[in-house]
């Protein structure tokens, strides 16, 4: 234990106080030396959480300027996801095959950030559905996203002409229950023939087997998690794969609007600046290791240590 942090209620901020340690040896009780006075002020901000200050000012200062710059009509380069640009192929294989699409949230709950970036790529499926008069099929796993879902397809359906081509019931609530959702989309599956297929959201045990389901009728399918875990598994069953903050992409993606467009590059940026902090970081401390082993200088692993220890406060 190297801190202490006294929570009595009594303390008064102005008043000093002194701290010592008790120890119980065989012998009895002995004290340490008393450490103080110590006193409390008010402080506007946490001043060990610094770092936090810096790495937050420099993040809205590149935000700012990428929008600016968005705004201004500038074209910022976006690599480009492969998942998000086969979406009108997969709706329009679908079409000329006469078969509808299925789109699944998973295990996803609406307070989720995974499932609002979800939305957004349901929206764009819907307004391609809606374009080429193509069946479309949510099932959903939480009441909530369900109904979420339906007013961002019934949207997409209004705005692109053709609200008299949704259906509310194909947009319906299975079960709550993991693997009764797994077994009510699988059956979707076999009943519907899809000929796309999105899975969009947070998978459990259950992605294998949906995936699979999907793969033996046939379908194309376009997965995208943040579940480190199931990631494998999309990969070794579907045609393509959104991987982590892809799906957080998607929205600045299909729909490049300054603000968003602006806010992506930012933190991408900030991203690279802490990557090569880190690198860094790992440099030194190699270098330091091999200086003390063979020249006895201490220099590096100073530096390795604070710069640790500045990371470490976040």
């Amino acid at each position: 234990m190297t801190s202490f942090e006294d929570n009595n209620t009594d303390i008064r901020d102005g008043e000093g106080y002194f701290y010592f340690i008790r120890t119980q040896t065989i012998s009895g009780y002995q004290d340490s030396p008393r450490v103080g006075p110590i006193i409390s002020r008010a402080q506007w901000f946490n001043t060990l959480r610094i770092n936090v200050l810096v790495v937050t000012m420099l993040v809205s200062v590149l935000v700012v300027y990428y929008i600016r710059r968005a705004r201004a009509g500038e074209k910022l380069f976006i690599r480009k996801i492969a998942g998000l640009d086969a979406i009108d192929d997969a709706v329009g294989r679908s079409t000329e095959m006469g078969r509808p699409i299925l789109y699944s949230f998973g295990l996803s709950y609406l307070n989720e950030v995974w499932t609002l970036a979800s939305l957004s790529i349901l929206y764009r499926v819907a307004q391609k559905c809606a374009e080429y008069s193509t069946r479309l099929l949510v099932p959903h796993y939480d009441p909530l996203v369900m109904s979420a879902a339906q007013e961002t397809v019934k949207q997409a359906y209004i705005e692109t002409g053709r609200p008299d081509l949704y259906d509310e019931r194909d947009s319906p609530f299975l079960t709550a229950d993991q693997f009764g959702y797994a077994a009510g989309v699988d059956g979707m599956m076999m009943r519907e023939k899809p000929g796309a297929v999105f899975w969009q959201g947070y998978f459990y045990a259950e992605s294998l087997i949906l995936a699979e389901t999907g793969h033996s009728v046939g379908a194309i399918q376009i997965a995208g998690t943040t579940s480190v875990e199931q990631i494998p598994f999309f990969v070794a069953a579907c045609d393509y794969t959104l991987i982590g903050e892809e799906m957080y992409a998607a929205s600045c993606y299909l729909r490049p609007e300054p603000q968003m467009l602006g806010s992506l590059k930012g933190e991408d940026l900030t991203k690279a600046i802490i990557l090569m902090f880190l690198t860094f970081g790992t440099a030194l401390g190699t270098l330091g290791v091999l200086l003390k082993n063979f020249l006895n200088v201490d220099w590096p692993n100073v530096i390795f240590a604070n710069l640790v220890q500045w990371f470490n406060t976040f």
